[in-house]
């Protein structure tokens, strides 16, 4: 195809001038305005220096349009790298959010993919901590209150793909070697899957991993499904729900084993949020969890970090054996007494209000419940700027509103519903009046100064 001439960009540029415009267009504009008044592009410029040579090949991707990219993943509820290139190709809005010009092409998802693996995972978690810093400078982080909830991701490996850890052998192999040692030479189908149903640690992560993605593990999800995860753990300031922190583990660790992780990373993050805040966010004074967090060593371990524990309690048949445990016991008994005062009970409501909120967010409208990468390194890269996505769309909340470009689009139509109420409600006002108006006309009598009753039918 040869270049336009300048008659025909002219002529274009016209065209476009006159499209109507979507109800995202506001949004983006708000949010390119916010991004450039705190010099986003000129951060992520200096992040992202080491990763660009300066002269090979063919342009590469911007750095501020490859971040601006990972955030329409949330913002456009979109959860694969493929859907994310469509999504920037085919509209307007998108399109002017990352700088792209009418006759120029929009990146292809195998460039976004690229431009991922080249860049570190320190630099995706330094435009976290960016945003973060740009939250607290807003007031919308207070560092005081943190709490910690965690769930599941599912895996971009299937069940049926995954093989010994031993012997290398799939698990169909497996089977068959087992109706063999049992006296079945040529096992059907249904006779593997009856085998298969009686046995006892089938499932077992210590057994079994995914050739291609040996970091998730086989795991319960959400909704029952048992199937490959990982483990997403965040940090929330309780205060005004803005997501201190982001961490991803194995699925098949205990909540108290991966808080000694989440919880040294969320304090590490408020102390670079406080040092451009002049110290006026604090690093982490108190800590609200659910009580899959509970247990002696973990209590004892958290105060011992200067934090006073609000850690629901469950319930443990019999009494505790507390012998050379005094310190442990101490612990528990100062977090029984404040989870059962006015404060605590405050604070455990608002972790019900609060702390699964971020988990509809980043993993239900956000659309990253399923993973479409592999490795724990690639999808903590876009978890990470998924989060800080979430955290712009709060601090876009606090100044318009609005949230989301969808939540712009349902603002509209809800206008337009008050609209069309009001005149509905306007026009029946105005044919009641004629009726009566008609009716007092009929009723009344010439030569006489009475006003006649409306006729009530």
């Amino acid at each position: 195809m040869g270049k336009l001439r300048g008659e025909e960009q002219r002529g274009m540029w016209v065209v476009v001038s006159e499209l109507p415009r979507s109800v995202s267009h506001p949004f983006y504009e708000k949010l390119n305005r916010l991004l450039a008044e705190h010099g986003f592009d000129d951060f992520v410029e200096a992040q992202c220096q080491p990763f660009y040579a300066e002269k090979m090949g063919r342009p590469s991707l911007a750095p501020g349009q490859y971040f601006r990219l990972l955030l329409l993943g949330y913002f456009e509820g979109i959860d694969s790298e493929r859907g994310i290139a469509w999504r920037a190709a085919d509209s307007l809005a998108v399109r002017s959010f990352l700088g792209l010009e009418l006759t120029e092409a929009a990146p292809d998802h195998s460039t976004i993919s690229r431009t991922r693996r080249l860049i570190d995972l320190e630099t995706h978690r330094s435009v976290f901590t960016w945003v973060g810093q740009c939250l607290g400078i807003a007031g919308l982080i207070k560092g005081k209150t943190l709490a910690i909830d965690a769930t599941t991701l599912e895996a971009n490996a299937a069940l049926r793909s995954i093989v010994r850890r031993d012997t290398g052998e799939s698990y169909n192999e497996f089977l068959t070697k087992l109706a063999q040692a049992s006296g079945i030479e040529t096992p059907t189908r249904a006779e593997l899957a009856k085998l298969d149903r009686k046995r006892k640690h089938k499932g077992s992560n210590k057994d079994w991993t995914h050739p291609h993605d040996p970091e998730a593990r086989i795991a319960k999800m959400k909704d029952g499904r048992t199937h490959l995860a990982h483990k997403a753990e965040h940090a929330v300031d309780l205060e005004t729900g803005a997501i201190v922190a982001v961490t991803l583990q194995e699925a098949d660790q205990g909540d108290t084993t991966t808080i000694q992780i989440t919880l040294p990373e969320a304090i590490e993050q408020l102390e670079a949020v406080a040092a451009v805040t002049d110290d006026k966010v604090k690093t982490g004074e108190e800590l609200v969890t659910d009580k899959g967090y509970h247990s002696k060593h973990t209590v004892l371990d958290v105060q011992s970090l200067g934090l006073r524990t609000y850690i629901s309690e469950p319930d443990r048949p019999g009494r505790q054996n507390w012998i050379e445990q005094h310190a442990e016991r101490d612990a528990v008994y100062a977090n029984r007494r404040r989870i059962e005062g006015e404060r605590g009970q405050q604070l455990l409501r608002r972790r019900g209000e609060l702390l699964e909120r971020p988990n509809a967010l980043l993993y239900e409208t956000g659309a990253m419940r399923r993973t479409h990468l592999r490795g724990q390194g690639n999808i903590l890269k876009r978890l990470l700027v998924h989060a800080a996505a979430c955290n712009l769309g709060l601090w876009m909340r606090t100044l318009t509103g609005i949230g989301t470009p969808r939540g712009l689009q349902g603002r509209l139509a809800a206008v337009m519903a008050f609209c069309f109420t009001l005149w509905v409600l306007v026009r029946d006002q105005l044919t009641a009046h004629r009726h009566r108006g008609v009716n007092l006309r009929l009723f009344a009598i010439p030569g006489r100064r009475f006003a006649a009753m409306p006729c009530v039918l």
